[in-house]
């Protein structure tokens, strides 16, 4: 993922540049609101087979976004509670980040992907 801009919208007063980073701080953000959820996990980095959880500050590192013909697509790497339904949240994540990414950013979202990376006891 780069940080380049992945966005362009043009309004009658200009230009509207969103950048990559910044979709995936919206949207991790708004999977953590999700029940079930124990955070998000890097991409690549595994320690010892065990997902690395990652903090507030590195959300990023758990979501990838990728723009192809106008299709925006994006990737979050996550960690559920054990004895949720794993589907159910993935569900329920699917719809928020899809909603806060059209409704609340304006932006037309064609995926979003889940990748279970593990599962934990939540604190």
């Amino acid at each position: 993922m780069s940080a380049g801009v992945a966005i362009q919208l043009s309004t009658e007063y200009g230009q509207i540049n969103i950048s990559n980073e910044t979709i995936a701080m919206i949207a991790g953000s708004a999977a953590m609101e999700c029940y079930g959820l124990v955070g998000m996990a890097s991409r690549k980095q595994f320690k010892d087979g065990i997902a690395e959880l990652l903090g507030r500050e590195n959300l990023t590192r758990g979501v990838e976004v990728n723009l192809d013909n106008n299709r925006l697509a994006v990737y979050l790497y996550i960690i559920v509670s054990y004895g949720t339904k794993i589907s159910e949240v993935a569900h329920n994540i699917q719809q928020k980040v899809k909603y806060v990414l059209s409704d609340v950013v304006g932006l037309e979202v064609s995926e979003v992907n889940i990748v279970v990376q593990g599962v934990r006891v939540s604190s």
